[in-house]
């Protein structure tokens, strides 16, 4: 993000990335809301009744020290993981995801199918070419939230590598996860430019809150 704070502190229209993915969230009223925080930068949210755990080394380190906190559910409780720089996710989408998993054993996540030409590089050096093109016919990008019962999610990462997201770890178990179309306004905020669209969507999606 080229700044000197991590990106979910970034504002956007006067107001944190993690702020707007927490009102967001909290709207919806779920039974609880973790956030992991890196250690140093701890933040109490009493207004939203929100609990704080430190984050990880990784993405799995954090979801897990999450999962701690909600060791009081049992195994087949809904967990449901969102970046928190995935502020312009839709009420619609999360409970379309909500609805279409609810009889599964195992859960789901929004994604939405790639529409661009992917090419295969080969890096040498400074230099990059294309090595081939993709057939992305059967290709979806994985978004969030990713929904999971507690007991397939906690052991997935338990037993799992360093992973880019929930699902990868539930499917190194062998279970194959529900895709759930999503909105491609559920941007993630990684790059400079990404800020503009994000409040771009976001005040386009006022009406749906």
């Amino acid at each position: 993000m080229k700044t000197s704070i991590r990106k979910q502190f970034v504002e956007i229209q006067g107001k944190s990335i993690l702020w707007h993915t927490l009102t967001r969230l909290q709207r919806l009223e779920p039974d609880r809301l973790v956030v992991a925080l890196p250690a140093e930068e701890m933040l109490e949210l009493p207004e939203y009744g929100i609990d704080t755990v430190p984050g990880g080394e990784s993405r799995r380190d954090s979801v897990i020290n999450a999962l701690e906190v909600l060791d009081d559910l049992g195994d087949d409780s809904w967990i449901m993981v969102h970046d928190g720089v995935r502020p312009c996710v839709r009420s619609s989408d999360i409970l379309a995801l909500c609805e279409q998993v609810a009889g599964l054993d195992v859960g789901g996540i929004l994604a939405v199918p790639v529409v661009d030409t992917l090419k295969r590089v080969e890096t040498s050096g400074d230099r990059s070419v294309i090595a081939g093109t993709v057939d992305r016919n059967a290709l979806w990008a994985a978004l969030t939230p990713q929904l999971f019962r507690k007991g397939v999610l906690s052991q997935a990462l338990q037993s799992a590598g360093e992973v880019t997201d929930e699902a990868s770890a539930v499917e190194a178990l062998g279970y194959q996860p529900l895709i759930v179309e999503g909105s491609r306004d559920n941007i993630k905020v990684t790059r400079p430019e990404d800020l503009a669209l994000a409040s771009f969507y976001l005040s386009q999606q006022e009406v749906e809150w």
